[in-house]
């Protein structure tokens, strides 16, 4: 994932009270949640045990495809794959009704990718 500093990272972060009340800090160089406005997005960027995770949502639908695009371009670095895992029924944990989810391993794990010609 990028360093989440300097633009449009420092015009996205929320510093507001409510924030740093839930979740003690506006975060730093790895973390914190964003508001891109113009989408009316809210992403919460985290790291740890191994991952990069980005969680994604809008308060009235699912983020779009072309949102996620945006997004993903935006958090992670152009020669980075990110996934959007789809899991079980019995492992599913759904807090928001209208969140999408960005992973990517940062501990050096391989991501396995399809044939490029199974991609397009």
């Amino acid at each position: 994932m990028k360093l989440l500093t300097g633009p449009p990272f420092n015009h996205w972060r929320d510093t507001s009270d409510e924030m740093l009340r839930y979740y003690g800090s506006a975060g730093d160089e790895t973390c914190g949640v964003f508001r891109i406005p113009q989408f009316g997005l809210m992403v919460i960027a985290s790291q740890g045990v191994g991952w990069d995770h980005l969680s994604v949502s809008h308060l009235q639908r699912c983020p779009t495809w072309d949102e996620m695009v945006m997004v993903k371009r935006a958090f992670f670095k152009p020669d980075e794959w990110a996934l959007e895992y789809h899991p079980p029924v019995e492992a599913n944990i759904s807090l928001h009704p209208y969140c999408l989810h960005l992973w990517r391993p940062n501990d050096g794990r391989e991501i396995l990718i399809p044939p490029e010609w199974t991609i397009g």
